[in-house]
Parts: structure tokens; sequence; C-alpha cells
């Protein structure tokens, strides 16, 4: 009877330990499963996300093609300077890339330093105001899409001149450089152009929300909030 038990209390911790380390296996195994799964969606979306910005990209520039030479010609006629614009932005992982734009202002623009664009902007020629209304001095930056350092949909690219200022007030502010900046944003349709500093934060904090709350569903909200914005011509 002594040695039953005895070989009892010999199995029970043994039985015990084995039972735990199949329930934790299990966890583990489904652990893995769900990390994969999320992966492997990831790189989905990522490839979907890819794809339209190849896809529309190429639209737009075969829209641009036939009118590019009227464009040119009024950008030329009104003020002296090249045609296109470029500028350096931040991308993704703090990496510099010239954007590029249809010129909308006079040459030497910023002779006394980095601006912020207002409502009333003395520096913005006339064509320039119209190609702004309906973000068509934009749509060379398809250019930069197909080259891979832009997305149609993602946070405003900015300078390193504004975004040193703005980590200053905001240090979470630098996380926004994790995703390719994008042509068009939740910032840029939901507050439009910034003025000042505080708005600056203001449409960056959309931009943050963002980031978070990423999903092919909002891509598109954005996009189709964009041709709104095109169709009521509420660019500046």
């Amino acid at each position: 009877m002594l040695k039953n038990r005895e070989t009892t209390i010999q199995l029970t911790p043994t039985y015990s330990y084995t039972y735990e380390q199949s329930i934790e296996g299990t966890f583990e195994e489904r652990a893995s499963q769900q990390l994969d799964q999320e992966l492997a969606w990831k790189k989905t979306t990522a490839f979907i996300k890819r794809t339209c910005d190849i896809g529309i990209s190429l639209v737009g520039v075969l829209i641009t093609l036939p009118v590019l030479p009227l464009i040119a010609l009024l950008i030329k006629r009104e003020s002296k300077g090249a045609v296109l614009f470029t500028q350096e932005r931040i991308g993704l992982n703090n990496k510099p890339f010239n954007i590029i734009k249809f010129r909308t202002m006079y040459v030497d623009a910023e002779k006394n330093g980095p601006a912020l664009s207002s409502a009333i902007d003395s520096r913005v020629t006339p064509f320039g105001r119209f190609l702004r209304r309906f973000r068509i001095d934009e749509f060379p930056q398809f250019i930069n899409v197909i080259k891979g350092e832009m997305s149609i949909i993602g946070p405003r690219p900015e300078r390193q001149f504004f975004i040193d200022q703005l980590i200053k007030d905001e240090p979470v502010i630098a996380e926004l450089t994790k995703v390719k900046p994008g042509i068009t944003s939740l910032g840029q349709v939901l507050f439009g152009y910034a003025e000042n500093k505080k708005q600056m934060l203001q449409r960056a904090k959309l931009e943050l929300f963002y980031l978070r709350n990423y999903s092919l569903t909002l891509d598109f909200k954005i996009f189709l909030y964009t041709l709104r914005t095109l169709v009521k011509a509420e660019g500046k």
C-alpha cells in the first residue's frame, strides 16, 4: 500500500509538468500562427498599396501629358524660371528626397528663408494659384511615387527645417517618418495647408492618427476626400 502511494507521489509531478508543457506549447503555437497571419496580411496590404500607387500614378501621368505643354507655356509666360520645382523633403526612415511640383511661385520666393504658404501669399503667381486650387501643381509627384519615394496616401512630407521645430514641442511627430509620405493625407483633406506652427502641429496629430489606425479602408476614404477636394477646388 505504501509502495503504491510512493509510486503515485513520484508520477504526479511528472504528469503535472508534462500537462503544463503541453498547454504552454499550444499557446506558443497559436501565438506563432497568429503572428504569421499578421505578417502575411501586412505583406499583402503593402503589396496592394504599392500596386495601387503605381496604377494611380501611371493614370495620373497619362492624364497630365496631354496638357503638359499648355501648363508649361502658361508657367513660363507668367514668370521667369523653370516649369518644374524641386525641394528636399524627408521621407521614409528620415531619408531625404527631392519632391517634384509644377512651379507656382516667383523665383527666389524664399530668399529670406523657409516660410509657410498662406491664404494671401504674394509669392504665388496668378496661374500658380489656379494650379494650387485644383492641386494640379502636385501632379508631377506621381514620378516620386513611381520611384518609390512616396505613396499616393501617407503623411505629408515636410522639410527638415520644420520637422526640427515641431519635434521640440511634440517628439512623437518623429514617428511620421516610419512610413512613406503621400501626395495626399488625412491631415491635408481634413485640415488643409498650415499657415503657422500651431496649425502644423494640429495637422500632424491627424497624420499620427492615420499612422496608428492604418488600413486600406482608411486609404480609400482619404482618396475619396481628395477627389472631393479636387472637384470643389479647395486647395490653396
